[in-house]
């Protein structure tokens, strides 16, 4: 864009000067051009050069580009004559004027776009004796531009921004397709062959292939996960579906849908943390052996995560009971988690029978 605004100025810098071979005679003071026509070929070359230099397009420049092109408004009627313009004799700037106003608008958008041509076009008609409408559709014309180009300057940022990303993700994700077939060929044969040669034996060696299964699944889960979305803290979405898979073990089963669940990231990854005291506590109250089930749903209205396990379970009252004591993992842990992000939590437990934690977050 910045190369089109450059051969922008060349070719209406042409065409100014078509206009005053043409005109110069109906001028009233045809002697005065060529200093002003001098100071509108220097500034051509020294912005187009310098509008080239990604370092150069700050506001100093900026502001001076749009001097020049104020300082040929201010002059056009003292060279003109406000008579010859009343006649209809173009003006000495005609659409090199247009340059400053896409300067602007490229550089910082819409607004910023209009707003150079609002100072341009109401000092051209400060300077007139009679408003025309040709002066009018000038102005007009020159805001539209700065706010079209404006426009199209973001969104090529935006989507520039986007294929950038992508093009991360994408070597992200080969990188993590080639340590998935190294470590699958080597660490996790093995820890898969000392999980079944040992999962038949007592203690210490069963123990060991009890952690070995556990971190085979660990390690499985991490190179199959896809990007989770932005790092928290940033703006966009994230899937919490690898979120979650995180959890996954020999001893904690996930279960999710097909496709993504998007939520922003800050939430996804509130989620996450409430879903894991919840297994922290199954891991806790239930003992190490104990089996988890996590099943990820989404609906159009809510989001509903349930935890279960096939612990020994609690009495009803328990939870109270515990949080008068000053045990407030629940409490605070999985219940204000989610009760922040607009959601409930139920607990469904009996003695004997394990217990069953759902998480239900609506959409909004």
């Amino acid at each position: 864009m910045w190369r089109a605004i450059g051969a922008y100025r060349i070719t209406s810098l042409i065409y100014v000067a078509v206009l005053i071979v043409r005109n110069v005679d109906q001028y009233a003071n045809p002697l005065a051009t060529g200093p002003v026509f001098a100071l509108m070929v220097g500034w051509t070359a020294f912005a187009t050069a310098a509008f080239a230099r990604p370092q150069w397009r700050r506001w100093p420049l900026l502001i001076a580009d749009l001097a020049v092109a104020l300082t040929v408004v201010i002059a056009g009627p003292h060279v003109i004559g406000q008579d010859a313009l009343s006649d209809g004799v173009p003006t000495l700037a005609v659409t090199w004027l247009g340059a400053p106003v896409l300067t602007w608008a490229v550089s910082g958008g819409r607004r910023r776009g209009v707003a150079a041509a609002l100072i341009l076009g109401a000092t051209d008609i400060t300077v007139r004796d009679e408003l025309h409408p040709s002066t009018l559709n000038g102005l007009a014309l020159m805001v539209l531009a700065g706010f079209v180009v404006g426009l199209v300057a973001r969104l090529a940022v935006d989507a520039e921004e986007r294929m950038q990303r992508a093009t991360e993700l994408e070597a992200a994700t080969r990188e993590r397709e080639r340590l998935a077939r190294d470590i699958h060929d080597s660490v996790l044969q093995v820890l898969a062959l000392v999980q079944r040669r040992g999962a038949h034996l007592d203690g210490e060696a069963g123990e060991l292939a009890r952690l070995a299964g556990q971190s085979e699944a660990k390690l499985r889960m991490m190179i199959a996960d896809g990007p989770a979305g932005p790092p928290a803290g940033e703006e966009g979405e994230a899937d919490l579906r690898p979120l979650l898979g995180r959890f996954a073990s020999d001893t904690v089963s996930i279960a999710s849908p097909a496709t993504p669940v998007l939520l922003p990231v800050r939430t996804a990854e509130s989620v996450r943390a409430a879903v894991g005291a919840t297994l922290d506590n199954v891991a806790r109250h239930a003992g190490p052996e104990a089996r988890a089930w996590v099943l990820l749903e989404d609906d159009p209205s809510a989001i509903t995560i349930s935890v279960r396990d096939d612990g020994p379970g609690f009495p009803e009252g328990r939870l109270e009971e515990a949080a008068s004591q000053g045990r407030l993992g629940v409490a605070q842990s999985i219940r204000g988690r989610i009760a922040d992000l607009g959601g409930e939590v139920e607990i469904y437990s009996k003695p004997g029978e394990g217990t069953e934690v759902e998480l239900r977050l609506p959409r909004l």
